[in-house]
C-alpha cells in the first residue's frame, strides 16, 4: 500500500526543492525553460497524485488541491524574502496545465490497461 503513495511523496519533495530553492541556486538557463519545468512539474505530480487516490473523491481532491499548491507556491514565493524569487501568474497558469496534462496521461494509460483487461 505503501508503495501506491512513494511516487506521489516523491515528486512532492522535489518539488518543494525546485519551486523553493532561494534565487541564487537556480541555475540559469534560456528564456521560457521555467515554465517547461513547472509545466512538467505539476503533469508528474498530477500523474503520481492520481495513481495514488483510491477514489473518485480523492482524485478530485488530490486535483483540487494541487491547483491551490500552485498558487500559493508562486504567492510564497513572492512573500519569502529570503528567497529572493518573485512569484508569477504565468507560471500558476502553467501549473495547472501541467496538471491537466498530468490527469489526461494518467486517464489514457487507465483506459488502456482497463481496454487490455478486457480482451
Amino acid at each position: 500500500m505503501a508503495q501506491k503513495f512513494l511516487p506521489f511523496v516523491v515528486a512532492v519533495s522535489l518539488s518543494v526543492i525546485v519551486l523553493f530553492t532561494p534565487e541564487s541556486g537556480v541555475p540559469s538557463s534560456p528564456p521560457g525553460t521555467d515554465k517547461i519545468v513547472h509545466c512538467a512539474l505539476f503533469a508528474l505530480l498530477a500523474w503520481t497524485g492520481l495513481r495514488a487516490a483510491s477514489s473518485r473523491v480523492l482524485a478530485r481532491r488530490v486535483l483540487g488541491g494541487l491547483v491551490g499548491y500552485a498558487v500559493l507556491s508562486e504567492v510564497l514565493q513572492e512573500l519569502i524574502v529570503p528567497l529572493h524569487r518573485s512569484g508569477d501568474p504565468l507560471d500558476a497558469l502553467t501549473d495547472v496545465v501541467g496538471i491537466g496534462l498530468g490527469w489526461a496521461v494518467c486517464t489514457l494509460l487507465a483506459r488502456r490497461a482497463t481496454a487490455r483487461a478486457s480482451r
